[in-house]
């Protein structure tokens, strides 16, 4: 329909697996798996329902009639007692027991716990193939010398491979928490009105441990091993903000990521991929723009800004519940994960094409070396013999005017020929030259990559060698 608003990012962005998730079919298709979970429980503590019943909500779960759901709802102005209502039309015999005892949360809340365990298992496996792939990168290139900075500015030399480890880290970090939280995720059960069980107590007659197997029973079917101990009317909103603040951590890492590689091609040192066909300013040869870094960085603020929407619906809920997060949870949940989703698929396809420029990295660092390499240079002409506190001071004024013929003049740097030149340091230029070794003063990184490779990434690679080889799906 063109003549309505399409949300991006299903349009966009989102994989078709991350939209089934949040898709109407399966949140409505997981309402009636737990219409069947709630009865069956309720059957096999005692209530009188039949198999036959039952059988009749089985065979109609996958066929939502949404026909009839719409036209209730529009009449009754209530989701899910209009779906409630649907399920009855298709299923006369069992009508009179579906949702029996319990409340719209019952449906609601513990469907989103579903979906949202669901799309954080998308993510996770998304993650750790993104974080494959960023280890072949930073092993292919652990010992690629490069100009590192500090505050943008040139700084003692690293490695194309290392500084990729620093990436890999915050992801490595965020999967850690993923796994918490997928870890940490219990169903609401059947917990009633305001969390009290009291209608379950009444159908149970006064039986207490009963009301305690049915959230048992429905938590095992529905493919947990728990449900909260309490509760109001809904889970804790604590929980929906703690799933988006790990999305939100993802968001921040994706966003680091991006912008290092768009500095990177503004110097020409990495680039992107590029598409034979691309079209625009992007694809110019002497101007790549770095679109899909761009787009990560875009899809990142837009996550990490969403991240308000839970921690404000948590922090303003009244006791056991009020509906102002209905409308909140319905956008901000499925967009946070969608949008995670496309970054995770950007971040893939990005590493996946990271075309390295070695020549114009090495070209970089040997125009900063020298600057870099005076410690070295003074503590061999005091090996010689050279008076440390004399070379201290002519290495300083050298390096001034080296730094002013760069700056001012827009000159090749000359630090190498000015103490060459000076009889103080007794060097030959030879000798210089053999000092700008990049691979002298890039410290232990090579060993650090294969150090945090091996111990640190190689054990989650093994471990999810089930979820390994998944491609992105990218819209380019």
């Amino acid at each position: 329909m063109n003549d309505r608003y399409q949300t991006p990012l299903a349009e966009r962005y989102a994989s078709k697996e991350m939209q089934y998730i949040f898709s109407p079919d399966k949140k409505f298709r997981t309402w009636r798996r737990l219409w069947i979970a709630l009865a069956e429980t309720e059957k096999e503590l005692g209530l009188d329902i039949t198999d036959e019943q039952i059988e009749e909500l089985k065979a109609a779960k996958d066929d939502i009639n949404y026909d009839v759901a719409k036209a209730r709802e529009a009449l009754v102005r209530h989701d899910v007692m209009s779906h409630v209502y649907a399920y009855g039309q298709q299923c006369p015999k069992a009508k009179g027991i579906i949702h029996l005892g319990a409340t719209s949360c019952y449906v609601g809340d513990n469907t989103d716990i579903i979906l949202m365990k669901e799309a954080l298992r998308l993510v996770h496996r998304k993650l750790v193939n993104v974080i494959d792939e960023l280890a072949k990168f930073a092993r292919t290139y652990k010992d690629l010398p490069t100009l590192a900075f500090t505050h943008f500015q040139p700084a003692q030399p690293t490695t194309v491979g290392k500084r990729a480890t620093l990436w890999l880290n915050e992801l490595v970090m965020d999967l850690e928490d993923v796994e918490y939280v997928i870890g940490s995720l219990k169903l609401l059960g059947s917990k009633g009105t305001t969390g009290t069980q009291a209608s379950f107590l009444e159908l149970f007659d006064g039986d207490q441990e009963k009301c305690r197997e049915a959230d048992r029973r429905i938590a095992k079917k529905m493919g947990f091993d728990s449900c909260y101990a309490v509760s109001g009317q809904t889970y804790s909103r604590k929980v929906d903000s703690r799933v988006i603040n790990v999305l939100a951590g993802i968001a921040e890492s994706a966003h680091k990521f991006s912008n290092d590689i768009r500095l990177l091609q503004h110097l020409k040192e990495i680039e992107e991929p590029f598409e034979k066909n691309q079209i625009g300013s992007s694809a110019m040869a002497y101007k790549r723009n770095p679109m899909r870094s761009e787009r990560i960085a875009a899809l990142s603020r837009y996550v990490l800004a969403d991240m308000l929407n839970p921690a404000i619906t948590a922090a303003t809920q009244w006791f056991e519940r009020t509906l102002d997060d209905s409308a909140n949870k319905r956008m901000s949940i499925p967009e946070a994960f969608l949008a995670v989703d496309g970054i995770l698929d950007l971040y893939m396809n990005v590493v996946d094409g990271l075309v390295v420029y070695p020549k114009v990295i090495r070209q970089h660092l040997m125009n900063e070396l020298p600057f870099m390499a005076t410690e070295n240079i003074m503590m061999d002409a005091v090996k010689a013999g050279g008076d440390r506190q004399e070379l201290h001071e002519l290495i300083r004024e050298h390096s001034m005017a080296a730094g002013r013929v760069v700056k001012e003049e827009g000159k090749p740097n000359d630090l190498l020929e000015r103490i060459a030149a000076d009889p103080a340091f007794g060097m030959t230029m030879e000798q210089l030259q053999a000092i700008m070794k990049p691979e002298n003063f890039v410290g232990r990184a090579p060993w650090q990559v294969e150090e945090f490779l091996d111990q640190v990434v190689q054990p989650i690679l093994d471990a999810n060698k089930d979820v390994l080889g998944m491609k992105a799906e990218i819209n380019v």
